[in-house]
């Protein structure tokens, strides 16, 4: 998702022109970083190293042949070298399936949506303690999270706006600002998007006097 210099300044302004109409404050985030799944990949790995070998041996597949001299060994050594042999090639299963999983976007769509989605969550909830969006005069920052490797957006408000502004009132926030993205259009989906948090601010929180500006109106990009 790329931004020319021109798509910064008009969402820039639309977040300034929406913040005029209303107390609460607008911050917006674009992720771009791709997260990795190595619980996924591990898993994989771990089922693929068990049942693939042992598969394979019920298939006929000799184990201790991976040894010299397997056919002039006695008993005794041809049981060790079938298990060193065995374990040998589940190591390399797994070694194998888990770096071609968890480096790949295999590991992303072998991962429940779900889990995926918790993750993103727990990003935005970071990112909105870090930048001090908790720290605002009567609790009223928003964040309009966009994360664009797992196409999610998330919108969280903090205690002041939450009080007022039930989370159902953000679907058409979520709405233009998902529609503009799968229309190839990221920058007029998210003018829309702060547009419409805008509005459903000013319903619940008129500007205060002299409306002081304490957080960031430009485009966060990470």
């Amino acid at each position: 998702m790329l931004f020319s210099g021109e798509d910064r300044t008009r969402i820039a302004t639309a977040i300034n022109k929406a913040e005029a109409q209303t107390s609460g404050e607008i911050v917006v985030i674009v992720s771009t970083r791709r997260r990795r799944y190595p619980a996924t990949a591990l898993t994989v790995a771990a089922l693929a190293a068990f049942t693939l070998p042992l598969a394979a041996v019920l298939l006929g597949w000799q184990p201790g042949v991976l040894l010299a001299d397997w056919g002039e060994q006695d008993v005794t050594s041809r049981i060790d070298h079938a298990v060193q042999g065995f374990a040998f090639v589940q190591l390399l299963l797994f070694l194998a399936v888990f770096a071609g999983v968890n480096f790949t976007s295999l590991a992303r769509l072998l991962t429940p949506s779900g889990q995926r989605r918790d993750r993103v969550h727990a990003d935005a909830t970071a990112q909105f303690r870090s930048r001090g969006m908790e720290a605002t005069h009567g609790r009223t920052g928003v964040l309009i999270y966009v994360d664009e490797p797992e196409h999610l957006v998330e919108v969280i408000a903090d205690k002041g706006v939450y009080e007022k502004v039930t989370p159902e009132d953000w679907g058409d926030t979520v709405t233009v600002l998902v529609d503009g993205i799968r229309a190839g259009r990221a920058a007029d989906g998210l003018i829309a998007a702060i547009e419409r948090a805008g509005a459903v601010l000013a319903q619940h929180l008129p500007p205060l006097a002299g409306n002081p500006n304490e957080l960031p109106d430009h485009l966060i990009e990470i």
